[in-house]
């Protein structure tokens, strides 16, 4: 397993272990978490941990076009009970994605840390959020790195204070990537909930063709 230095780079994907782990160490500047990102590669640990690195495969994501709207979720869409808005609580956004309760999850891998380098990315404009409120409540959404010259959207965490918020978040993200084109969705690793919005596993090497 390779031990990062001070100098921003990566080893070869090949060389990841059978998890996806890649590499140890190095910080969370903005110049490494972006060559991380268009590497195809994110950084994934938690408090007490070393940063860890991973680049697994198969690779979670979902194309625009297989996202799935439950009858449900278009009801709730249709009534406009929740209002939306496009990076106007960045922080308020990550904090919450680092208290809510996960099933499976002891603690969060977003610590102090994680959320200062990410703030860092959003005044860059290269971190993203959508906001889900009720009236003046933030109740729901989610964040994620923007490549725009990849035309790739990668998604890190969402959060939900009322039934089908997190989901109201990225039906509104699927549908500003559709307008720009966007060509996937990096959903990372596999979750069940993922799979029923449309997401899907495919090959790593595949992945990495759309970055390139």
């Amino acid at each position: 397993m390779y031990q990062l230095s001070k100098s921003i780079w990566f080893p070869s994907h090949d060389e990841s272990d059978k998890d996806g782990l890649i590499a140890i160490g190095g910080d969370l500047s903005v110049e490494r978490l972006l060559h991380a990102y268009r590497s195809g590669i994110f950084p994934w640990f938690n408090d007490g941990q070393p940063l860890l690195w991973w680049s697994p495969d198969p690779r979670m994501i979902l194309f625009p076009k297989n996202f799935k709207v439950s009858k449900s979720l278009k009801k709730t869409i249709f009534n406009k009970k929740f209002s939306i808005t496009y990076n106007k609580s960045f922080e308020e956004v990550i904090n919450c994605c680092s208290k809510i309760k996960r099933e499976g999850q002891q603690g969060t891998w977003i610590t102090k840390n994680m959320i200062t380098a990410y703030r860092q990315l959003h005044k860059k404009g290269y971190a993203k959020s959508i906001e889900v409120w009720l009236g003046d409540q933030l109740v729901g959404g989610l964040y994620g790195i923007d490549l725009k010259e990849k035309n790739i959207f990668c998604g890190e965490s969402m959060f939900s204070k009322k039934n089908d918020a997190s989901k109201i978040a990225f039906y509104y993200l699927v549908k500003k990537i559709q307008a720009k084109n966007y060509k996937l969705i990096d959903c990372q690793m596999y979750t069940s909930h993922l799979e029923s919005l449309g997401a899907q596993e495919i090959p790593r090497n595949e992945f990495l063709k759309y970055l390139k």
